[in-house]
């Protein structure tokens, strides 16, 4: 099978103002919320001094770009898609995409550290609710893995060069398996781009092995 027009003939568009292409973020903001991630966004992530009022309402803004990523964006951009549709009707407190961009400009690596701890507190919560790692009981893989990426613009904190050749950040990352259970994400780091690729991965690992048995509890 194969399309009877060509590409540059073709124009999809999506304009009904009552429905929304996204159905299964409904369930998936309600469970977010039942599990708190916004009361714990709101009440340890605090960007004070951040101008243009890019620290006010961080709990907006976070779940904003939550549910944005889980309709599919990947840019700052991409999220103007929870303004399409009926979107309004089903959700409030959605902010704009360059409100969004501002918010995440603020940010210094203190407050991804605000960040993770709200992350943390979350997956616990989470795990409350359903069933992360079943097996977990009988044995809990870890895997650690690192990446560089690369940003753009001078003032971006922590933004060197590394082993890539490239101007990024390197992050860490833990996500916890079972014979049973797809991985979970139960730690992360964000560090400078310099960042030896195992700098820290003893403590990040004690954090995700923390984080495990917290949920399991």
């Amino acid at each position: 099978m194969k399309s009877s027009h060509s590409r540059a003939a073709v124009f999809a568009a999506f304009d009904d103002p009552n429905l929304f292409a996204h159905g299964g973020v409904a369930a998936a903001v309600r469970l977010a919320e039942r599990c708190a991630l916004p009361e714990l966004v709101r009440e340890k992530v605090r960007l004070a001094g951040a101008g243009n009022g890019a620290g006010a309402a961080p709990d907006a803004k976070a779940m904003s770009l939550v549910a944005g990523m889980l309709a599919g964006a990947d840019s700052i951009d991409d999220v103007g898609v929870l303004r399409h549709g009926a979107m309004a009707k089903a959700f409030t407190g959605v902010r704009a995409p360059s409100t969004l961009g501002s918010f995440l400009r603020a940010f210094t690596w203190g407050h991804v550290r605000q960040l993770e701890s709200a992350a943390r507190a979350f997956t616990r919560n989470l795990a409350g609710h359903c069933s992360l790692l079943p097996g977990g009981d009988q044995v809990v893989y870890l895997d650690i893995d690192s990446k560089v990426k690369q940003v753009h613009g001078a003032a971006k904190q922590g933004a060197e060069h590394g082993y890539t050749k490239v101007r990024g950040l390197h992050f860490q990352i833990v996500t916890a398996s079972t014979p049973l259970a797809s991985p979970v994400i139960v730690a992360s780091r964000l560090r400078k781009g310099s960042a030896g690729s195992a700098k820290g991965a003893s403590h990040l690992i004690a954090e995700a092995i923390a984080q495990v048995r917290a949920s399991a509890d």
